[in-house]
């Protein structure tokens, strides 16, 4: 059997009791490490897991899975995701390959922010389409997803936007050398994700993400230090939100009354809160 276990938000203690008790019984134990963090490093799983636990890296999944799922139809084989397994559409190909293998998987779910972003105030059934905003390059300034927030807003609906980490990237000069040379983890910040998002609506002119837009940045979401701040994009440039891993939330002018007195709470600036609202959402 191949178990593909979510291990929740947090540190070890989130994995499920039906995801513990898999992964005791599994010959091997996989973490996959490159679409999102914990807050503790493997060690700590391994001691409350009691299993060694092997760190996969995007390619160990995306080009060697093989060695992932060997033998998996005759032991069990355990492959670790951080939130929920399918919060990454490669942990859906890892199946797909399963089963073409012949392979059982079982997949055991867990919190992820899909779900956990409720934390914020605002109802989950009033969001649109999860977009993802990655980093800015010198020569690469994607904004494609400034289409589905469009969508989004013109029905009203919030934006749940999930932000880049990169994990054992190599730079253009080392790939193209075939050097196995990485650079350093970077975690986008909800700051350098609203610079983006004004310098796209500078571009785009839309009106779908300008400065008075108001917004929810989160950090670290189902931690005891977890973080969330209301405000306008412009006010939320300047929070200092932490470490990672941070999400950003678009408020669509949909957004209910209930959903605004929870918000309230979390508001930079109350009173200017409660003057967009009026002007903008009610």
């Amino acid at each position: 059997m191949l178990y593909v276990i979510g291990l929740g938000l947090s540190d070890e203690t989130d994995i499920t009791v039906k995801g513990l008790e898999a992964v005791k019984k599994s010959e091997r134990v996989y973490l996959e490490a490159y679409t999102s963090i914990l807050t503790v490093g493997k060690e700590k799983l391994e001691d409350y897991y009691g299993k060694e636990v092997i760190v996969a890296d995007r390619e160990m999944v995306e080009s060697e899975s093989d060695a992932i799922l060997a033998n998996a139809d005759q032991v069990d084989v355990s492959f670790l995701v951080v939130g929920d397994p399918y919060g990454a559409t490669t942990h859906t190909d890892l199946v797909i390959r399963a089963r073409e293998l012949g392979i059982d998987v079982q997949v055991i779910h867990n919190a992820s922010i899909m779900n956990a972003v409720g934390a914020c105030g605002l109802q989950l059934y009033n969001f649109g389409q999860t977009i993802s905003i990655v980093f800015f390059t010198d020569t690469w300034r994607p904004d494609s997803f400034y289409d589905r927030i469009k969508e989004n807003a013109d029905l009203g609906l919030h934006t749940l936007c999930l932000l880049d980490i990169k994990v054992k990237e190599q730079s253009i000069e080392n790939m193209a050398r075939g050097r196995k040379i990485y650079e350093p983890p970077r975690y986008m910040t909800v700051n350098q994700a609203v610079e983006q998002l004004l310098e796209i609506e500078d571009n785009r002119d839309s009106g779908v993400c300008t400065k008075d837009h108001l917004a929810i940045g989160c950090a670290r979401i189902g931690t005891a230090t977890q973080q969330i701040v209301a405000g306008t994009l412009q006010e939320l440039l300047d929070v200092d939100f932490g470490g990672p891993l941070h999400s950003l939330v678009l408020i669509g002018k949909r957004m209910h009354e209930m959903e605004a007195i929870f918000i309230r709470d979390y508001a930079v600036n109350k009173e200017s809160f409660d003057a967009v609202v009026k002007e903008k959402y009610q």
